[in-house]
């Protein structure tokens, strides 16, 4: 009797427009309950393109094939299917793209991308003096390092030449050469903090000290200028021997006299993969040639299309340039797209989740028990990086409260057993990878919270989380206990046709061939010889597919 009134009440929802039922339970499968919304939302889905009116019908129809999906999803579950490495991992790939709409850190990646792009606008020239200290480093070396950058920093300030103190005292290896000179760059070339710590220095001054994965800098900068965008080039290469020299000023006094680019370029270049396509070579932009510099240097230096260098020397040998083609820096909206991309895959995007981590600490009031987690940290030691670490601490530190969620106790133990299934080799040292396995922990718990909180504040976003989770587990069942069983079952498959072999026969077919090209001439020349009764070889089409 219940169950019929609630049905009476979803077929009223789903009927009546501007009326909702109340959310109760339609009925439970192994006490997984399934509410009357999430039942409105999925026949609303599966029927928004069906010019059909909803009746009583239709919804107990629905209904039935609705208990029946439920039905296999209780079996995945009760067969496991939902505790695999496999699922988890296919499973929560979709709940972090599924997470993003709902939430606040599409805004920042957005900003990220309008920064950057701002940037790109530029380059800077600066050089830097660099105190190595990793982020593996114990507390009191990194004071050291520190005091000794500020030091630095304080002898640069009082007037020293900056070049010099990089020469001594910088622990970057170029820097005895270059003296800390770090050239042109733009943004998405260096470390991000880096970057900032460039871009927000004036031209002529140094930098807050700037801490890097790679330790403390110093940063002066020298001049910023705009974006000189990307040069397109064709050039003429001769390897350095003794009679370079010779040649290349023999293919530019040709050049100089009116012969043709392609043809001084056929005759005189050795680079194989340019000397018969006159030299072209692809796009490139600042620090696009980085081995090269002279190269990419004279490349800029051409102000119109056509225009030539004079022959030049560089590390392979000796060049002519001809400029082609300036390419500005592309409109915001081009760029847009691909900014995005890479940005996911950037150290700034994680430097931003760093900061959502503390964001999110704060909203949901984590306390993180600072004299416990010291402790665990201590009982880090080699096996750790080898993943065969075991807890070695003591019986009572297991049961003490290492983070509190809204009153709620993540003991030590929970942390431990996570470590056991979690920790692998890794190339960090036994310090740093704990620190690092513990933020996987605590972004575990935030994770869960964050999850709660959205399926309460968005019922749309619960849907479509379980709509991924159970469709999953169907297919994962569905492929192991139905699709592979029977493909594997090949008597079975053969007494199948042999009774239905009315059912599989083909139908009318043809046999052809499918000519394309990107030119429209070729194509109507071969419809011209078919037309006239010509029958085409693969030898005739050969011609055609070498301009394809």
């Amino acid at each position: 009797m219940r169950f019929s009134f609630i049905i009476f009440f979803t077929v009223l929802s789903l009927t009546c427009f501007g009326q909702k039922a109340s959310v109760q339970t339609l009925f439970s499968v192994n006490n997984d309950p399934t509410l009357t919304d999430e039942f409105i939302y999925i026949f609303n889905k599966n029927n928004q393109n069906k010019n059909q009116t909803v009746t009583s019908e239709s919804v107990l129809d629905y209904l039935e094939l609705y208990l029946n999906f439920k039905l296999k999803i209780a079996e995945a579950k009760r067969l496991g299917f939902d505790t695999t490495a496999k699922f988890k991992k296919e499973f929560n790939s979709y709940k972090a793209d599924l997470k993003k709409p709902y939430q606040a850190s599409e805004d920042e990646l957005d900003w990220l991308v309008k920064e950057t792009y701002e940037r790109l606008s530029y380059e800077v020239h600066a050089s830097h003096i660099l105190v190595l200290c990793s982020p593996e480093t114990k507390p009191e070396d990194t004071v050291k390092a520190f005091n000794k950058i500020v030091e630095i920093k304080n002898r640069a300030e009082r007037g020293e030449d900056f070049a010099e103190l990089a020469k001594q005292l910088s622990e970057d290896p170029s820097a005895k050469q270059n003296g800390g000179d770090l050239g042109y760059f733009t943004a998405m070339q260096m470390v991000y903090p880096f970057e900032t710590g460039a871009y927000e220095t004036i031209p002529g001054k140094l930098s807050q000290i700037v801490r890097t994965r790679f330790g403390y800098h110093i940063i002066k900068v020298i001049d910023k200028r705009p974006a000189r965008g990307e040069v397109e080039v064709s050039h003429i290469l001769i390897p350095a021997s003794e009679t370079a020299k010779g040649r290349i000023f023999n293919a530019y006094d040709q050049l100089q006299s009116g012969r043709e680019w392609s043809e001084v370029c056929s005759e005189f270049s050795e680079d194989p993969n340019t000397k018969n396509s006159g030299g072209r070579l692809r796009p490139f932009g600042l620090r696009g040639i980085a081995s090269l510099p002279e190269f990419e240097e004279r490349a800029f230096s051409l102000k119109s299309p056509g225009e030539i260098s004079d022959p030049f020397s560089s590390s392979m040998g000796w060049h002519i340039i001809r400029l082609e083609k300036i390419i500005p820096l592309p409109a915001y909206d081009e760029m847009k797209e691909g900014l995005r991309r890479k940005i996911m895959r950037d150290e700034r995007l994680q430097i931003t989740r760093n900061k959502e981590l503390t964001s999110k600490l704060l909203t949901f009031g984590v306390i993180e028990v600072d004299s416990v987690k010291s402790q665990v940290m201590m009982l880090a030691d080699s096996t750790l990086t080898m993943g065969k670490w075991k807890y070695t601490g003591s019986p009572e530190l297991l049961d003490q409260s290492l983070i509190i969620v809204d009153g709620r106790k993540s003991s030590v133990k929970e942390f431990v057993l996570y470590i056991s299934k979690s920790q692998s080799s890794s190339g960090l040292s036994a310090d740093g990878y704990m620190i690092q396995l513990y933020h996987q922990y605590l972004e575990s718990i935030l994770d869960k919270l964050e999850d709660d909180m959205l399926m309460k504040k968005y019922p749309e976003f619960r849907f479509v989380m379980k709509e991924y989770y159970e469709g999953i587990l169907l297919f994962e069942i569905m492929e192991e206990k139905i699709w592979n069983a029977a493909s594997e079952d090949s008597i079975g498959q053969r007494k199948y046709f042999e009774s239905h072999r009315e059912s599989y026969k083909a139908g009318d077919r043809v046999e052809g061939r499918i000519f394309s090209s990107k030119e429209k001439v070729e194509m109507e020349e071969l419809r011209r010889r078919i037309e006239l009764g010509d029958s085409l070889t693969f030898k005739d089409c050969v011609p055609y597919g070498q301009r394809l």
